[in-house]
This record gives structure tokens, C-alpha cells and sequence, in this order.
């Protein structure tokens, strides 16, 4: 009896070590959780308070249901009327008071200023939340680069490099259904096979170097940050591709030193 030996000619997307499709399959969305999450993120970004029908424009929603959201969020200390309009409340904060701990508090703004000093880009931490990228602290030595980190806006993990090192720090199943999240939502495949077959390095280093996968002519090169071994966050250069390919072995070597103070 003979026993077949494996394809040698096999590509690397095709031993992903991931479920078979279907096995995966990404939590379900709730509609009352994604306008309360909506009400209290869109209230967070604004400078001023907002009044119920604005907040309502922009979730989505009718101005009725909102009210009833807005009505419960206030009452239980989420948000906090002000001027004819709502500000975020305490709550939020005294939830990561009461855990004992803050999103990241590991890489201070120092460390990012070190990193990015005299690289010409842009250093960045990334969290990764309800499926997608945000930059909660950046540095520029380049102020012209500074508006990739500015807004704070969504970014796909597939688009950026410290979101291949985020999602590669889930477990096989989060980062399975995180894929399949990202194809509903209209992620080229192009963009998944990269990620797939870049995917065993990245878990295994903790590192992503120029993917190449950004929609706006930036790269990067992004490295973790662990926190008793599970990735919490990523530390990100960012800089125009041809920048990014020229001096990745410089900024590696940055990320690296300095990845040795912010681990736990």
C-alpha cells in the first residue's frame, strides 16, 4: 500500500490553515447593538453636542427609534445632554476604570516619536476593533503624511499593514471569519489570497513589511504588541510606497528596538 506523498507544486493559499468555507462563520450583527455602537461613536467624534435628529441622519435610523436608543444610553450614563444636544458620559470611561486597564498602554507617544524621528513618515498604534483599523495615537516627522493618522476614520485589516499583523494575532477561527466579513463587504479577492499566503510568516513574526495593499499610495511596516502573548495592538511606519520599500530595513530595526520595551 502505497501512501501519496503531498504536491510539492501546491501554493501556500492552498495549505492556509483555516477551516474549509462555511466552518468559520463570522458572529452575527445585532441591529439595536450596531445603532447604540453607531449613536455612541458618532456622538464621540463630534466637538460639539449633537441633537437627536442629527444623531439620527447620521446612524441611519428614524428619528423615533433613535430617541428611544438616545432616551436609555442618557439614562444609564452613555451620553449626557448638554445645550439642546448629547455629549458622550462617564460611563464609557468608567467601564475601563472598573477593568483596570486602557485599550493600550503599553507604547507611550515617546516611543512613537523615537521610532519616526528623521524616517520622513508617519508611526502609528492600531487597535483593531469590531472588525476594522483604527489609529488611536500616531507621530509625524513628515507633517505631510500626518492626515493618514489624523481622521481616525475605519480602515479595512485587509488595506493596511497593521491590520495583516492584527488579524493574523486572532485565533484561526476569528481571523477565518474576519476573511469572510471582509468579502461580503466587498474586499477583492486579490487582496484575501495575499493576505492568505503572507499569513503563516505574519503570525509567526509578528511582522508585516510593505504588503502593498493600500487604496491611498501609502505602505507601511508594522510589527505587534503583545501583552502576555496575545497581540493587543500594532505599531505602524507609514509612508509613500516608494519611501516605504527604500528604507523598510531601517524601519524594521526601529520597530524591533523599540518592540522590546513595549512587550509583556
Amino acid at each position: 500500500m502505497t501512501t501519496q506523498q503531498p504536491d510539492p507544486r501546491q501554493s501556500s493559499a492552498d495549505r492556509f490553515p483555516f477551516p474549509a468555507a462555511g466552518e468559520g462563520a463570522p458572529r452575527p450583527h445585532h441591529r439595536t447593538v450596531d445603532r447604540v455602537a453607531a449613536i455612541l461613536e458618532t456622538v464621540a467624534r463630534s466637538t460639539v453636542p449633537l441633537g437627536l435628529s442629527e444623531i439620527a441622519k447620521s446612524v441611519g435610523a428614524p428619528v423615533s427609534s433613535t430617541q428611544s436608543l438616545v432616551n436609555g444610553l442618557a439614562a444609564t450614563g452613555y451620553l449626557e445632554e448638554e445645550a439642546r444636544g448629547f455629549r458622550l458620559g462617564l460611563a464609557p470611561y468608567f467601564l475601563a476604570t472598573l477593568a483596570g486597564t486602557r485599550p493600550v498602554d503599553q507604547v507611550d507617544h515617546r516611543m512613537l516619536e523615537q521610532i519616526v524621528e528623521g524616517t520622513g513618515a508617519v508611526a502609528v498604534v492600531a487597535v483593531l476593533i469590531g472588525g476594522s483599523v483604527f489609529y488611536i495615537d500616531y507621530a509625524a516627522d513628515d507633517p505631510s503624511y500626518a492626515y493618514l493618522a489624523q481622521n481616525r476614520l475605519r480602515r479595512s485589516p485587509l488595506e493596511t499593514s497593521a491590520g495583516w499583523v492584527l488579524l493574523s494575532g486572532l485565533d484561526v477561527e476569528t481571523t477565518w471569519g474576519q476573511l469572510s466579513v471582509g468579502e461580503d463587504a466587498g474586499v477583492t479577492r486579490d487582496l484575501v489570497d495575499a493576505f492568505e499566503r503572507a499569513y503563516p510568516q505574519v503570525r509567526e513574526t509578528g511582522e508585516c513589511v510593505a504588503p502593498g495593499v493600500a487604496s491611498n499610495g501609502a505602505d507601511g511596516v508594522a510589527v505587534a504588541v503583545r501583552n502576555r502573548g496575545q497581540v493587543v495592538a500594532a505599531v505602524s511606519v507609514i509612508a509613500e510606497t516608494g519611501h516605504i520599500r527604500d528604507h523598510a530595513p531601517e524601519i524594521l530595526a526601529r520597530l524591533r528596538a523599540q518592540r522590546l520595551h513595549w512587550d509583556r
